[in-house]
């Protein structure tokens, strides 16, 4: 799996600079296309936990710290990430490959977590011209491949909406849904959680984008039913760098970014989680 992700990050970073020194090669064509879908949306950077409400095409990769109430730590190497893109009109697909997880109790094994998909339709936008909005419907559907535990141990699918609203260089995007278990065990234990995201990001100069998000769940069924977990999550993006500045019609860049996802309420499985996000848009 770690040798298909990289081989898979070499070809297309290299597909994106090659396709700079020929217009008219097949990915010269389709950034035109992706350029031309883009361009009808605003050009917010997806914050660090809430899903963006836009479409985007992205290699992207998170390392995230947990450190729970026994004050064990956990990191979650690439947190099911891997590659976004717009394969037609109004359409994202995402392919997310899963996890590692390296614990630091030997109550735990170490291990890969679940594979996921995700399936993504643009409803209605705007460009910073044109109403500086989005609303959008996507589903995340997992597989349990997780090892160890260190997944679900059914199938699941989340279906969210998700809409997004820009006043000047403040934006705020927010998603909404719920988590379907396809069978038992997960659908006693776990249950139909229903998860909200609030996220407002704030641009300065050219490149930096502070932010502040508020990642909610409210249990319904399962153990924890009737239990509510929050984390407000302060951080900040810095990007896109891109790697021909004074092309405007150029993809290639990076983006990276970092924050903190700190408990806010009573009940909460977690705390202090270090988010870090690297970020190559092709």
């Amino acid at each position: 799996m770690k040798t298909f992700f990289c081989s898979l990050l070499f070809l297309l970073v290299s597909a994106s600079v090659l396709a700079q020194s020929d217009p008219g090669n097949f990915y010269a064509r389709f950034s035109a296309q992706t350029n031309e879908i883009q361009s009808k949306q605003p050009n917010w950077p997806p914050p660090l936990v809430t899903t963006y409400t836009g479409l985007f095409q992205v290699l992207r990769s998170d390392f995230v710290r947990q450190i729970t109430p026994t004050h064990t730590d956990t990191w979650n190497m690439d947190n099911s990430k891997c590659m976004s893109f717009i394969p037609f009109n109004r359409t994202e697909f995402d392919i997310n490959l899963p996890p590692y997880i390296f614990h630091n109790t030997p109550a735990a094994k170490d291990g890969w977590g679940d594979m996921s998909f995700l399936g993504k339709f643009r409803i209605a936008s705007g460009n910073e011209e044109q109403g500086n909005y989005v609303i959008s419907i996507f589903a995340l559907a997992t597989v349990p491949t997780g090892q160890y535990k260190n997944g679900s141990t059914d199938a699941s699918i989340a279906p969210n909406l998700a809409v997004g609203k820009g006043f000047g260089p403040l934006a705020i995007q927010t998603t909404a849904g719920t988590t379907l278990y396809t069978s038992k065990p997960a659908t006693t234990t776990t249950g139909n959680p229903v998860a909200w995201n609030l996220a407002s990001q704030y641009r300065l100069h050219k490149y930096f984008w502070p932010e502040v998000e508020s990642n909610a769940t409210w249990y319904k069924g399962g153990t924890n039913h009737g239990k509510m977990q929050e984390f407000v999550t302060p951080g900040v993006l810095v990007g896109k760098l891109k790697l021909h500045p004074d092309d405007p019609k150029s993809r290639p860049g990076f983006t990276f970014g970092a924050g903190m996802q700190i408990a806010t309420s009573q009940f909460h499985s977690y705390n202090h989680e270090l988010v870090m996000t690297a970020r190559w848009i092709y």
